[in-house]
């Protein structure tokens, strides 16, 4: 088990004061068998009403009403929580799942829904590239996950974007460059061609590299930095029998929920944007938007108050 904090803060600056429309806030983890929300601190400026409801998939979302205008708008999230998972995980999955195709139970498949269910169809391209991971007749259904992870990992660029959204699989693919969140949708898309249920993962990654440098990218010899720190991550959970839900983040090869903080899932990311709103002005009255995101080992609230 480690403790980790997560500071998130995003400020948005404006030439005149503005009035805000609602916001909505996806920044607090769920508590679970494998991370435990231990303490939160959510400050807003200008000062706004705050309520808390549950999503359709059982996210916890704040929405901010604001009355005054401004010409600031910030949102600085401090969590801290409990992270227990393995290691090296273990993924005892059901014997029929063991290998690919298989077929879910129908009270599963029920539930399941539309997670089954691709999104964007192509031209086949990304059934194509899911298939091209098949060893034979008997391909491992982990083996198959496993190599698909790596093969988005060794073989794609990863590219900070600015634009709002997601590219299209397709393009991801021909492209082979793109966001934590394209990759994940690239994932999503080519595990359902396959017959898989899979969801979107919004959270963040702890990158020990980062920490130990003083929030300096300074990578262990031999291997790579893990990318999206710094900022929000994403990354696709697959459902497999006997296992359930399991992690996968394609933009670092990471399997299993070792440094990845969980705070939404939703069967699309357009279902699990961090944080979306408006203003009410003149276009030219933006200016820019500010974000950093802090993942640190320990409790910095703690610390703070002694």
């Amino acid at each position: 088990m480690q403790v980790l904090s997560i500071v998130h803060r995003t400020e948005y600056a404006y030439r005149e004061p503005v009035r805000f429309g609602e916001h909505r806030l996806l920044f607090r983890p769920r508590d679970s068998h494998d991370m435990r929300l231990v303490d939160s601190r959510l400050k807003i400026l200008p000062a706004s009403s705050v309520r808390w409801m549950h999503d359709v998939f059982s996210n916890s979302v704040a929405v901010a009403r604001f009355d005054d205008p401004a010409e600031r708008l910030l949102f600085e999230s401090v969590i801290v929580v409990e992270h227990y998972a393995a290691r090296t995980p273990v993924f005892d999955i059901a014997e029929h799942a063991q290998y690919l195709p298989f077929a879910y139970a129908l009270d599963d498949l029920q539930d399941l829904g539309r997670t089954t269910v691709r999104h964007h169809p192509d031209d086949g391209a990304i059934e194509a590239w899911a298939r091209s991971f098949f060893t034979g007749d008997r391909t491992e259904t982990l083996g198959l996950l496993s190599r698909m992870t790596q093969s988005v990992r060794a073989d794609f660029a990863y590219r900070p974007r600015e634009a709002e959204g997601v590219q299209a699989p397709s393009e991801t693919l021909a492209r082979r460059r793109g966001t934590c969140r394209d990759f994940a949708l690239l994932m999503m898309e080519a595990v359902r061609s396959l017959g898989l249920a899979a969801r979107f993962v919004t959270g963040y990654v702890f990158d020990p590299a980062v920490e130990a440098a003083g929030g300096v990218v300074n990578p262990i010899r031999g291997k790579q930095p893990i990318q999206g720190a710094g900022a929000t991550h994403a990354w696709v959970q697959v459902y497999l029998p006997g296992a359930g839900w399991v992690e996968y983040d394609p933009t670092n090869g990471i399997i299993g929920g070792e440094n990845l903080i969980r705070v939404g899932v939703a069967r699309d990311p357009s279902q699990a944007i961090p944080l979306q709103g408006s203003y009410f002005g003149p276009p030219e009255a933006f200016v820019k938007m500010d974000v950093c995101v802090d993942v640190l080992r320990g409790n910095v609230l703690e610390r703070s108050a002694a």
